[in-house]
């Protein structure tokens, strides 16, 4: 057993990864040790799936590997099942016999998000969730095969059905997920010598007002018009109240003959950060401006699992669960643990919100850098510079730049891979959410 401090960072989403970076550099070689454990071995750059669903870049441009990013770190690859702030020890499932029970002096919660599932008859079975790779590859070769099939076919019902298309929630990911995976259908059609454009149905419900709240009216509204214009289908303040293999039921009572839905309305922390700390907010840890989780010792949390205090909110919330939070919560809590072990200062987070960007799929974005509202070609090549520089990895960047590039002179490859089998991409394997 070693004498120096061990510091576990549960989780590789961005907070995880960006605290064991900062770990690592801050603490000298040797001063302590550092286990990060993850369900996979690498960090997913999330806002690049829509284009990993409907083919524009391989899965592998936007997995960044632990091992290759992390030099000192030891990378366990498992799902946690339980965390003991006692006797300070976690026990991590990872295909051995027995659990692996690691020991802690230093715990950073950083486990993410998954799809919030509601009780929504037949959506465990038959939805699709878009948070994993896993689940993206299994998108993208789902609706190729509702292609060949209603190709195939010469009932006209049947065929309609196989290309009717549901996607629930019209946020940020569900509203570029929607718009993406349409053009990437829209640019097949001419493979499929059976199929019409007026064959293909785009729906996107959700039960909101308006589409992309989180950059505000006017850009909600500018890509409503563009994916309309395209023929998209929306129904706001819309509920899905049932889902089955063949249809889904509105909450106006109309029945949709499809057999597709794509699942984005929302996510939640898993299970796992609800046994942990005193105070839970809508499932998220509440921690304090250094991310510490009051009441544990020696424990902090960041990222989707955490709630952290927002002191520029005027009501008082807590900081929205993105991608760019998570990675810049992740750095400050790697400060705090670096200075609990005397390497420098604590120290609160406090970020300015930088805006968001949303790809549109063609020509078409949205995007409010630094509140600059920009539309178009504009927004798209802020998106694009964007997601460039903020994948941390220097080899995936220039991978993705080159799909980019291709894509520009040539249409992806639309073929089924096969790699991912049904029951891998249902909620509770894709996203593991038995445990962490």
């Amino acid at each position: 057993m070693s004498a120096r401090p061990r510091v576990v960072v549960v989780g590789s989403g961005f907070a995880g990864f960006f605290a064991a970076r900062t770990l690592e550099r801050l603490i000298p070689a040797g001063a302590a040790d550092l286990t990060i454990v993850s369900a996979t071995d690498h960090l997913c750059y999330s806002p690049l799936l829509p284009e990993v669903a409907a083919g524009r870049l391989d899965p592998r441009r936007i997995a960044i590997p632990l091992h290759s990013a992390l030099r000192r770190a030891r990378i366990v690859q498992g799902l946690v099942e339980s965390v003991d702030t006692t006797k300070r020890t976690i026990d991590v499932a990872c295909d051995l016999a027995d659990p692996l029970v690691l020991p802690w002096d230093r715990l950073a919660m950083t486990v993410g998000s998954v799809t919030r599932r509601l009780p929504t008859p037949g959506m465990e079975d038959h939805a699709l969730g878009l948070k994993t790779l896993v689940q993206a590859v299994y998108i993208r070769d789902h609706v190729l095969r509702q292609m060949e099939i209603a190709d195939a076919t010469t009932d006209l019902g049947e065929r309609r059905a196989r290309l009717t298309f549901v996607v629930v929630g019209a946020g940020y990911a569900g509203t570029e997920t929607a718009a993406q995976l349409q053009v990437m259908t829209n640019a097949q059609l001419d493979r499929f010598p059976r199929l019409r454009t007026e064959d293909v149905t785009w729906l996107l419900v959700d039960v909101a007002p308006a589409v992309l709240p989180e950059l505000g009216p006017r850009l909600g509204e500018f890509a409503l018009d563009q994916i309309r214009a395209r023929g998209m289908q929306v129904r706001l303040s819309t509920s899905v109240t049932e889902v089955a293999s063949d249809h889904v039921t509105l909450s106006d009572g109309e029945t949709i003959p499809c057999h597709t839905v794509l699942w984005t309305a929302g996510v939640t922390p898993p299970p796992l950060v609800g046994t942990l700390g005193d105070t839970v907010e809508r499932g998220r840890l509440v921690v304090d401006a250094q991310l510490r989780v009051p009441g544990e010792a020696d424990v902090w949390a960041a990222g989707d699992s955490a709630s952290a205090p927002d002191p520029y909110d005027k009501q008082h919330r807590a900081y929205p669960p993105t991608a760019q939070h998570a990675q810049r919560m992740g750095v400050v809590l790697g400060h705090n643990i670096a200075a609990s072990l005397g390497y420098g200062q604590p120290i609160e987070y406090r970020h300015h919100d930088l805006g968001l960007v949303a790809d549109l799929g063609r020509r078409s974005a949205v995007a409010r850098p630094l509140g600059i509202p920009l539309t178009g070609l504009p927004a798209k090549v802020v998106a694009k510079a964007y997601h460039l520089y903020a994948v941390p990895s220097m080899a995936n960047r220039a991978r993705i730049a080159a799909d980019w590039a291709l894509n520009l002179v040539s249409r992806p490859v639309p073929a089924q891979l096969g790699l991912v089998q049904p029951g891998q991409a249902r909620f509770a394997s894709a996203e593991h959410t038995g445990a962490h």
